[in-house]
């Protein structure tokens, strides 16, 4: 087993797990409860963290949770039927739709 990944918000860390899982690359998320130990812990020591459990998976799992936190290579872009400039969140023109 791996850790690729590793953030203080639990629901970031289950939300880079189903994009692995749905690559189909097994992997659990640790210490997701171990919040309570800070005090005796350092705050860092408490995040929750992703690993794969094949090693061989790892360095891809990690290109593939870089790359889908990242905002390299999103750009805004121009709807083709009303012009309206969306951003690169959006999939479909918020303008009209399209």
């Amino acid at each position: 087993m791996k850790k690729i990944y590793t953030h203080e918000n639990r629901f970031i860390v289950w939300n880079a797990k189903n994009i692995l899982e749905n690559a189909g690359i097994a992997c659990v998320v640790q210490n997701e409860y171990a919040s309570s130990g800070i005090g005796d812990l350092s705050p860092f020591e408490t995040w929750p963290e992703l690993w794969v459990l094949d090693d061989a998976e790892a360095g891809h799992a990690a290109a593939i949770v870089q790359d889908a936190f990242s905002s390299h290579g999103h750009r805004a872009w121009r709807c083709p039927k009303c012009h309206e400039i969306n951003g690169p969140a959006f999939e479909i023109c918020w303008q009209c739709g399209e």
